[in-house]
């Protein structure tokens, strides 16, 4: 059955869809300050609570957001942990009294506009606590209400955010998947439909050698891998991201359901395809491979243009000068009252903030935004099937990283809402219930990181990581495929724990801070401490497999390990069994034949 057009005059002449993507690694039991907890409550409060705010605004006033949400699976157990609840008050109680003791020091010092930015901090804080409070310290639930009403779309991501490209088994990428979508029904209540691929990374079916030897010396046998689409679609994921040269470089290739009805394209046709020299960003394609095509996955490319306006500090909005500087902050409370000022300006120089005339700007930057938009789209407004502009962002980046970034989101729905722009706010999935997909495309390995490979990931400072995590992947998957671990209560407790240190080390995290530096002593730390206690969860395994109990050291040492790393709750090691597969593909994701035929 097609999938009909709406009427051209009823409706959009395009569309925008943010994607805002919520991550952090897993840092509780892990650390408090600089690095650890710190990370979590700062999140909390200048990025999860004043998108909420947000919301709450657009739903009083009836204005569309429709964005796609990503909370990741390991970002949502620790919004779930009973750690952070307890210890993000007491986070916002210790930036509420550094606030009163800031502008105690101001009035003192006679620096009269910087006590008053002090009690904007206070007033920010207050609310913040305010509002965990009247979200009875559920973050989850609130944006799951959002979620609910239509006024966003949460999708999902890898597990622990392990990067698929670079994993070294089928059932290790299979496994972040399914953890992912388990993880998702459990606290949102329903199966995602679509996913964030970390680091927007993808890779194809085919022959894969690993790029590492293991920590021993030896190296594992070259297999026949599936692709990342594979991976989704047996999980019934309809959709997900990709970097923009990933299309750009793409193949476009005919549909199965052409061959089907007979349409046989031409030698020259097929040339045509195979190497035509323009591709659109903003419509969206099934990816093509050796899979069923039945339930073939979706992408969508991201927009490059207005990504550089939100993601630069040098050219892009952050990075003018009349809004709060992100690096300068008065310690001890670790306030911030400068602003940007300029390019390259000295710590020393830099100016006072001033919060009202940054919410000005804000107005400014939105409204060029939404025109940057429309002049992208403006060449398919006449086209049968409506161009989408898709703008993937780290969800900190707005409000943490750029404080005025959830302000900004909201003057752009309200600009989009307020103005005849022909332009319409809608979530991924929303696009696809109504328009056809522009047809089928192959693409090659790649990511959204420098150099649009898996260099971030896989680098000299990095490679080390892999040599430990390739045989982990393999240790575990022996496990899982003997199956004895399910003969017992303690077999299978073992075997979850195992499972779940494996997840914990293949967070993309670790390479991503040791490369860029960020962090790099506390991911070392962070890796070699889940590599060690895989290690010791292993031995423990060893011990329970040749005699069926444990020591009470070990009973001991496990439990602690338990206790540290308690997600994922309902781990199921099956998952990592050889040659596991999903079968629980959901029916809206079968490709309508007559759709598909657009290709």
């Amino acid at each position: 059955m097609t999938k009909a057009s709406p009427d051209k005059a009823s409706r959009p002449a395009g569309f925008l869809t943010f994607t805002l993507h919520a991550h952090l690694p897993y840092v509780i039991n892990h650390g408090t300050w600089p690095h650890g907890m710190e990370w979590l409550h700062e999140a909390a409060a200048e990025t999860y609570l004043p998108l909420l705010r947000v919301l709450k605004n657009l739903e009083r006033d009836q204005i569309r957001f429709n964005c796609n949400l990503n909370l990741s699976p390991i970002l949502l157990e620790q919004l779930a942990h009973p750690v952070f609840k307890a210890e993000f008050p007491n986070y916002l109680t210790r930036k509420i009294v550094a606030a009163r003791e800031d502008e105690a020091f101001f009035i003192q010092s006679g620096e009269a506009h910087l006590a008053e930015i002090a009690r904007f901090w206070h007033r920010f804080f207050s609310e913040a606590l305010e509002d965990f409070n009247e979200f009875d310290h559920d973050l989850i639930k609130a944006f799951r209400h959002f979620n609910d009403t239509g006024l966003i779309n949460i999708i999902t991501c890898g597990a622990t955010h392990g990067y698929m490209p670079l994993l070294g088994t089928d059932e290790s990428v299979r496994a972040q998947v399914r953890t992912a979508v388990d993880t998702h029904v459990r606290h949102i209540g329903r199966r995602p439909r679509g996913i964030w691929a970390p680091e927007c990374g993808y890779r194809p079916a085919g022959y894969w050698h690993y790029p590492v030897a293991c920590a021993d010396g030896t190296t594992p046998a070259a297999f026949d891998r599936i692709g990342v689409e594979q991976a989704l679609s047996e999980s019934g994921i309809e959709f997900f991201f990709v970097d923009t040269h990933l299309v750009e470089e793409s193949v476009r290739t005919p549909s199965p359901y052409q061959l089907l009805d007979g349409s046989v394209p031409t030698d020259a046709e097929i040339e045509q395809m195979m190497h035509k020299a323009h591709r659109s960003l903003y419509q969206p394609y099934y990816v093509d491979g050796p899979y069923d095509k039945r339930y073939a996955t979706t992408i969508f490319p991201r927009d490059p243009r207005t990504g550089v306006q939100v993601w630069s500090g040098d050219s892009g909005y952050p990075g003018d000068g009349v809004y709060l500087d992100f690096h300068k902050k008065r310690w001890p409370g670790g306030h911030r009252y400068w602003r940007v000022t300029g390019p390259k300006v000295d710590m020393g120089d830099k100016q006072p903030y001033d919060p009202q005339q940054a919410a000005e700007r804000v107005k400014a930057h939105a409204s060029h935004f939404v025109h940057l938009v429309h002049e992208a789209l403006q060449s398919g407004f006449k086209d049968e099937v409506p161009p989408i502009l898709c703008a993937p962002f780290d969800a900190e980046l707005f409000g943490h990283w750029w404080f005025e970034g959830p302000m900004w989101l909201e003057a752009i729905a309200r600009t989009v809402y307020s103005y005849p722009t022909g332009i319409e706010m809608t979530s991924c999935a929303e696009y696809l219930d109504r328009y056809p997909r522009a047809g089928f495309i192959a693409m090659h390995e790649g990511s959204w990181g420098a150099e649009g490979t898996n260099h971030v990931w896989m680098n000299p400072e990095t490679s080390w990581t892999w040599t430990h995590i390739y045989p982990a992947e393999l240790y575990t998957r022996e496990v899982a495929t003997t199956g004895h671990w399910a003969s017992s209560s303690l077999g299978k407790r073992i075997a979850q724990q195992l499972c779940r240190e494996l997840l914990l080390l293949e967070s993309s995290d670790w390479q991503f801070l040791i490369t860029t530096g960020a962090a790099r002593d506390y991911a070392e730390i962070r890796f070699l401490t889940h590599n060690d206690q895989f290690n010791e969860v292993k031995a423990i395994w060893q011990t329970f497999e040749s005699t069926g109990s444990i020591t009470p050291e070990q009973e001991t040492r496990l439990a602690e390990i338990e206790t540290r790393d308690n997600v994922f709750p309902d781990i199921d090691p099956e998952l990592w069994a050889a040659g596991a597969k999903q079968q629980r593909i959901e029916a809206q994701s079968v490709v309508p034949p007559a759709a598909a035929a657009t290709a």
